[in-house]
């Protein structure tokens, strides 16, 4: 919007010249498992940064240096995400290791940035505040336990955080938290996985709810237990009382 272009303006020289010209999207395919092309693109680019491929492996043109990194895992649940990423990767001569660890070793190398890559969510409020800080900042990206866990340290980005804070009404908080994710966007600090619009749940049908319920949640605390319907319930089901 020309709100956002004018609050980005100002950092023009530290971000990357899409963010003006450019909505953001994500790589999309139709889902048969035909990639070529992607792969394609994304050999071209680390073949400009120079790394080429040598015995079906991507090196260092400089270096020698082989193109590796580990992709860390708290649950195996994750494996049926990450290995057909890792499979695609071989592809394009990178070897990447999927290891699963235990909860407390995960912690600690996740709060001591001892990683490559690892997988997570980042949950957000529809009231971005002072967390964006935690997220984001450059001093985030040097404090251990933090979860700036891209290590982003872009002064432009410092910026807008702070814009974010200090938003002196929501109208202003709105195009100051879109300003800041454009920028996050095309610094392209992470590989979406995948999403979902809704949640998948699974209760006996003895529940009301409320007619407005949370934008996102399940909002729990405000369902009761309808009469009408647990007779009924009751009434199919008996071994339920």
């Amino acid at each position: 919007s020309p709100e956002e272009l004018a609050i980005l303006e100002p950092f023009r020289k530290d971000l990357p010249e899409e963010v003006f010209t450019k909505r953001f999207r994500p790589s999309l395919t139709d889902g048969s498992g035909n990639i070529r092309s992607q792969l394609r693109a994304a050999s071209k680019l680390l073949k400009e940064a120079g790394w080429e491929i040598k015995d079906g492996k991507r090196v260092n043109n400089d270096s020698g240096e082989t193109l590796k990194f580990e992709i860390l895992l708290i649950s195996p649940a994750f494996e049926r995400i990450v290995l057909p990423f890792k499979k695609n990767l071989e592809r394009m001569g990178i070897e990447a290791s999927v290891r699963v660890v235990d909860t407390s070793q995960y912690i600690n190398r996740i709060r001591s940035f001892d990683f490559d890559m690892f997988v997570m969510v980042i949950g957000q409020s529809l009231s971005p505040g002072n967390e964006q800080d935690n997220y984001w900042s450059c001093k985030a990206a040097e404090t251990s336990g933090t979860r700036n866990f891209a290590g982003i340290c872009n002064p432009a980005i410092d910026k807008l955080i702070r814009l974010v804070i200090e938003a002196p009404d929501r109208e202003k908080l709105i195009a100051r938290t879109r300003a800041l994710d454009r920028a996050l966007l095309w610094g392209h600090y992470v590989i979406p996985h995948w999403h979902i619009n809704y949640y998948r749940l699974a209760y006996w049908n003895k529940f009301s709810r409320p007619a407005i319920t949370p934008k996102y949640g399940l909002g729990f605390f405000t369902w009761w237990v309808d009469a009408e319907k647990l007779k009924t319930l009751l009434e199919k089901k008996p071994n339920l009382k």
